[in-house]
């Protein structure tokens, strides 16, 4: 697999010009599905994964995360200007009014600030992120195909997959770009397989789903300006085939047993499942059935066992 880090002046291999047109409705099938998230969860701690997955067990939100859904939701509103009017100045103006109209949908996530100068200064630390961006990609140079991009696909063994894509551009060729934004730092060389799993996994889904691969994914960070690029092919879009399907495999195996042991590692610090984890001194709830009956849905038989 061919996948890179790409400082700033490398991360605009070619003009991504294409404008969209209309706006398409996509209706979701209530089946359950696996998505990037669920199955890395699975892949780092089986029993995090039934909590949250199955159990569906409550977790409370993180400034950090609340950081990222706000600067996400700038840098989306950012390209509904037009494109000579996509400089920083006016995303730094977007902050304030999507970060008011996100509590007002939501008023519960005042609770998570001490007080109103607490707050300021969490929103403040937004700025250096969206800035960030602009030292990485001039928006004036693209006009996406798709934002927040919903994809529903369903693999070859007729497991249900999904994903919400960032951005996705299209070249005047016709060659897609997948471009998913973080906010944290880039991971060291030893971490990016982890990283690009993600990314993997949607060349995969719009494979399936559209027929189509991209020829580039990136993933672009904005804690630390770095951009890690991954160019898939049909022999990786197999390998993740596989790969997703085992996981699938081993999820039904532990159903089945009915017992998703857990994974000890660094991350254990920040998990909000300690009090409940057995290799913690916790007693785990019992597995909901309802939860196990709707992740069940996520199979569907496929043409040849019908």
């Amino acid at each position: 697999m061919d996948y890179t880090a790409v400082y700033p002046q490398d991360s605009l291999p070619y003009p991504f010009l294409k404008m969209i047109t209309g706006t398409v409705n996509i209706m979701k099938e209530r089946h359950a599905a696996l998505s990037p998230s669920r199955a890395g969860d699975f892949k780092k701690c089986p029993l995090k994964f039934r909590f949250r997955t199955i159990d569906g067990l409550p977790e409370p939100p993180s400034l950090a995360a609340l950081r990222g859904t706000i600067v996400h939701a700038v840098l989306e509103k950012l390209y509904d200007l037009p494109a000579l009017d996509r400089i920083e100045q006016a995303a730094q103006e977007l902050l304030e009014p999507l970060w008011a109209e996100h509590i007002m949908k939501d008023p519960s996530v005042a609770d998570l600030f001490e007080g109103p100068q607490h707050r300021q200064e969490w929103l403040e630390s937004a700025r250096p992120l969206i800035s960030s961006y602009f030292t990485l990609e001039n928006p004036q140079n693209l006009q996406p195909v798709g934002r927040e991009t919903f994809i529903n696909a369903t693999l070859p063994s007729g497991l249900a997959v999904r994903g919400i894509i960032d951005r996705i551009d299209e070249a005047p060729n016709g060659a897609l770009r997948v471009v998913d934004y973080k906010t944290g730092k880039s991971p060291q060389p030893r971490f990016q397989d982890e990283a690009i799993f993600q990314m993997r996994f949607y060349a995969a889904a719009l494979h399936y789903s559209r027929g189509r691969l991209p020829a580039r994914t990136q993933l672009v960070y904005l804690g630390d300006g770095r951009i890690l690029t991954y160019d898939p092919t049909t022999a990786d879009v197999d390998v993740l085939t596989a790969e997703v399907d085992g996981i699938w495999t081993a999820i039904l195996s532990r159903i089945d047993a009915d017992h998703f042991e857990p994974v000890k590692g660094p991350l254990c610090n920040w998990c909000h499942f300690q009090n409940i984890c057995p290799a913690f001194g916790g007693q785990a709830p019992r597995m909901s059935e309802a939860g196990v009956s709707q992740l069940l849905t996520a199979q569907r038989p496929t043409r040849s066992g019908e």
